[in-house]
């Protein structure tokens, strides 16, 4: 009987195997067939992920920071899915996309400051107050690493790229940046070689664009993302402890 038995559930699991293998096969094919029908009616589009949505019938689409939807019928659509309980399935989605890209983001290109246990990633303005009292803040922590990523706001402040290329054009850029940040240099002429670091501000700015950071100061610490100069949730993530405040941007 145990042996009877033992060969009903093997076939049993065997077929079972077998149609969620299909099921899987199918499911991939459909995948493919339904993202080749909208490189064929958008060719145009870059994308990064192409998946089912949580909506039967819509597909996810991830490009850059966006997450939109696609209709097989030809049809996209840009707005968000809300669950009944009030979750932001797009939202959460679009969390998840920028956390990817800060994990494969190219260190090797921001300004290093500090060598504490705990990453800290910043895009920052150097004439930016919030972003002035972020480094306020974090300039007399000892825990820290911080990755910073100049983001000058040019319409509000014209002086910004001016001073963030100084900085970058420094031999002691540690000393340069605090100088700047602490406003030492506010007012006074800013002599830098035409065209100074140039490009490594513009590779800056082209991995700000492409995390979708339009403000400063906006912030990683350990993963996690503060929008603005809010002291309270970055004490919190860094000591594993308070809740959120409201943040204040420029």
């Amino acid at each position: 009987m145990k042996t009877a038995n033992n060969k009903k559930l093997m076939v049993g699991g065997l077929m079972m195997f077998i149609v969620t293998a299909a099921g899987f096969s199918m499911a991939n094919d459909n995948l493919r067939t339904e993202k080749e029908t909208l490189m064929k009616t958008f060719p145009n589009m870059k994308l990064d992920g192409f998946r089912e949505s949580p909506l039967k019938g819509l597909y996810e689409i991830t490009a850059g920071e966006q997450v939109f939807y696609f209709s097989p019928e030809g049809y996209l659509f840009f707005g968000e899915i809300w669950t009944k309980d009030g979750k932001n399935l797009t939202a959460e989605m679009r969390e998840k996309v920028v956390a990817e890209r800060i994990n494969s983001l190219p260190l090797d290109k921001a300004l290093k400051i500090g060598n504490g246990p705990k990453k800290v990633i910043e895009f920052t303005d150097p004439d930016c107050p919030y972003c002035r009292k972020v480094d306020n803040f974090l300039s007399k922590r000892t825990d820290v690493t911080r990755y910073v990523y100049f983001v000058p706001l040019r319409r509000i402040h014209p002086d910004a790229e001016k001073k963030a290329r100084y900085i970058l054009s420094q031999s002691d850029r540690d000393k340069a940046f605090h100088e700047v940040f602490e406003g030492v240099l506010d007012g006074k002429p800013i002599s830098i070689v035409d065209g100074a670091q140039q490009q490594q501000l513009e590779e800056m700015e082209k991995i700000a664009a492409g995390l979708g950071v339009r403000g400063t100061p906006a912030l990683w610490i350990e993963g996690a993302h503060v929008n603005g100069a809010d002291i309270q949730r970055i004490t919190g993530l860094l000591d594993k402890g308070k809740e959120v405040s409201k943040p204040q941007t420029h």
